[in-house]
């Protein structure tokens, strides 16, 4: 018997052999030495292969990663280096395309930065010119002025257009300039937000001056430094505190998630078409008063298109152009037309509103002659003041050259358009 096992023992062990051979060779019959021979050769043909093949054309540069604190490389890079311009020809013709339209809107802001601020200074310096109207026109001026500023100064702190680098940031663009970088844009938003509200108390106080005729202006105006410069933080503030919670990337410049942008957008739509029906308004009133001859106009039509014309800047009406296409709408070409029209018109709009509504008002100008005959005025009495009196001569009175300087003076203030003229009237009884 223990004969007998042995033997089985042994026979079992003869199957057992050829069969862990062939799992070991596998289905094709080599050993485990005659695969890493193959897989050798493979290995030297993919370095021939690759010796032999033609290098890809890139530009020569650098590709910049940021590494974590952990040692790890984080999700950012930069490899704006190596793109080949002639395969991105494209993108090189939209960002020529978006640095020359900001050269024309950094010349735009300038100047109406410029010419607004000496038209706040005309209208606050005299004091006829002080009224409803005009207090609305100075803040208006003011929300353009802030507007710009802080567009320009926004422009600076932001870092150079490059490609996108993700959601993080390098280091050294975060430590140094993120926090004044993404304050400029909280102020740029709440000043963008405060000019388009002070268009909308433009319409709303236009609308009542013309329907409601007779009612109170002074009574309402504190209402309206409410509306102008508070409304823009109830939708500034939420979008603030949004970004920092849900979408804390770069500079806050970039809008990837389009819900947390419509926070501010909505607003801003509302205003646009509130103003858009203003107007509509507005004209209708101006036809029906110059066909009735009530404005004295013998060519209402031309009247008409003038006013049509001056109150376009002044309620933001061009942004109606471009307002039902949204930013995901536009792309290629619309994008960029939609741009530089709301750009351009944009930050050229304070400089129009300050010449049409300041620079050559007849009231202003009026103002502006008065103040300067006055000074000449002054400044030839004091002339007078400081020369010596003339002798008389044999054959005249002693008080000749005393009466004829008395007479002077009634002559020089004769000149001056007196408060009691027709344009001085109409001046006042219009503030």
């Amino acid at each position: 018997m223990p004969n007998c096992r042995s033997w089985r023992l042994l026979l079992l062990l003869s199957l057992w052999g050829p069969l862990l051979w062939m799992a070991e060779t596998g289905s094709e019959g080599q050993t485990a030495g005659e695969l890493y021979q193959r897989w050798e050769r493979y290995r030297r043909e993919c370095q021939e292969t690759l010796e032999t093949a033609e290098s890809p054309a890139v530009a020569a540069g650098f590709v910049l990663r940021q590494c974590g604190s952990d040692g790890q490389w984080g999700p950012w890079r930069d490899h704006s280096q190596c793109e080949n311009p002639e395969r991105n020809e494209t993108f090189q013709d939209q960002r020529l395309i978006l640095e020359r339209l900001q050269i024309v809107y950094t010349v735009g802001y300038s100047l109406s930065l410029a010419t607004l601020l000496l038209a706040l200074l005309i209208l606050s310096f005299f004091r006829r010119l002080h009224c409803t109207r005009n207090y609305v026109h100075i803040n208006l001026f003011a929300s353009f002025m802030l507007r710009a500023a802080a567009i320009l100064t926004r422009d600076r702190l932001l870092p150079p257009p490059g490609p996108s680098p993700g959601d993080q940031t390098p280091i050294l663009w975060r430590n140094q300039a993120l926090a004044a970088c993404r304050t400029a844009q909280i102020v740029t938003q709440y000043c963008v937000g405060a000019n388009y509200t002070w268009l909308l108390v433009e319409g709303i106080y236009l609308h009542r001056l013309l329907v409601l005729v007779g009612g109170s202006e002074g009574g309402h105006f504190r209402y309206y430094l409410l509306l102008g410069w508070g409304a823009p933080a109830l939708f500034v503030i939420p979008w603030v505190i949004i970004r920092y919670l849900y979408e804390n990337t770069q500079c806050w410049e970039r809008n990837d998630v389009k819900a947390f942008w419509w926070i501010i957008r909505t607003p801003i739509l509302m205003t646009i078409l509130i103003n858009f029906f203003i107007f509509i308004r507005v004209l209708g009133i101006l036809v029906s008063k110059l066909k009735t001859r009530q404005m004295r106009c013998p060519d209402y039509r031309l009247r008409l298109a003038r006013s049509t014309l001056t109150l376009v800047p002044l309620l933001g009406v061009h942004e109606m152009v471009f307002a039902p296409l949204t930013e995901e709408q536009a792309r290629g070409a619309l994008r960029l037309a939609k741009l530089g029209f709301e750009i351009v018109l944009s930050s050229f709009q304070g400089l129009l509103v300050s010449i049409l509504y300041c620079f050559i008002n007849k009231e202003v100008q009026l103002e502006i002659r008065r103040g300067w005959h006055r000074c000449r005025l002054r400044r030839s009495l004091s002339e007078e003041q400081r020369q010596p009196p003339k002798r008389a001569s044999g054959t005249l009175p002693l008080d000749f050259g005393i009466g004829q300087v008395t007479t002077g003076r009634v002559r020089s203030s004769g000149t001056l358009p007196g408060p009691g003229d027709e344009a001085s009237r109409v001046s006042e009884s219009y503030c």
